[in-house]
């Protein structure tokens, strides 16, 4: 039966799928967190309040690649180069979505719409993750390799899409509703067709990786194009709205330290 568990209990059971899986999960957590950290440097004057939180959940997506990267030395593997098809988050950048690279190297502050259009790109990327974590969690968090492993990031995922919900929800009561909403179904949109892009890639290398037969990877495919559809049709509304979080100010703090993954 073709399922997510089933699925990812065969890539944690090969080597050469697991050290694929790691990589580009780390490559994808390293990035965003050198973004953060860029981020929270140029934060405008008016703005730097968020400064904190921003370089808060940079230090968490740098310990997430940290985490993934001590999942492969347990198995006494080394990170492998990430396929440039299956670069989720350097695909949404070349895309225009997010703050682009080129803005971020530089010394100079970001403006307010700056600001917002980080934080409408977040709050949909990390729908994203937040999601799948939930589903690693929910399938593996009693695995004895992994566990703890998705178990920590699940909960730091949730923090970061809470923040982004508190956040907007307050630049939204200073006037930047209409920008907010504009910037967030563009975000939505993009970020549904590079998910079903990546997506079909790593399931191309994990086929043959896994010598999975036609029919597996043309059912995987199918079902690849079903979610996007779907996604596509209705399911990108959940990405955009915004609502305030049980939990307040879930980044206001220290990023915690979990000294057996460093």
């Amino acid at each position: 039966m073709l399922s997510a568990r089933s699925l990812f209990q065969e890539i944690l059971g090969d080597d050469e799928s697991f050290r694929l899986f790691c990589s580009i999960a780390a490559g994808g957590e390293d990035r965003g967190g050198w973004e953060n950290g860029r981020i929270a440097a140029l934060v405008p004057e008016r703005h730097r309040a968020l400064a904190p939180k921003i370089a808060r959940h940079g230090a968490d997506e740098d310990r997430h690649g940290r985490i993934f990267r001590s999942l492969l030395h347990q198995r006494g593997l080394e990170p492998v180069e990430v396929p440039p098809e299956t670069d989720y988050t350097g695909i949404l950048e070349r895309r225009g979505i997010g703050l682009p690279h080129t803005r971020l190297r530089g010394e100079t502050r970001l403006t307010e719409r700056d600001i917002v259009i980080y934080l409408a790109h977040s709050r949909v990327t990390e729908q994203r993750a937040a999601e799948h974590m939930e589903m690693l969690v929910e399938h593996f968090g009693d695995h004895p390799e992994v566990g703890r492993a998705v178990t920590v990031i699940r909960h730091d995922e949730s923090n970061h899409l809470s923040y982004c919900h508190e956040e907007l929800l307050r630049l939204t009561a200073a006037g930047h509703g209409r920008a907010i909403r504009r910037i967030l179904r563009r975000s939505a949109l993009a970020e549904i067709a590079v998910h079903r892009d990546v997506s079909l890639a790593v399931a191309g290398h994990m086929g043959r990786i896994l010598r999975w037969p036609p029919s597996k990877t043309a059912a995987l495919v199918a079902a690849i194009h079903v979610l996007y559809a779907y996604e596509r049709l209705c399911g990108w509304r959940r990405m955009v709205t915004l609502r305030m979080p049980r939990r307040r100010n879930a980044l206001g703090g220290p990023a915690p330290r979990h000294p057996e993954f460093v």
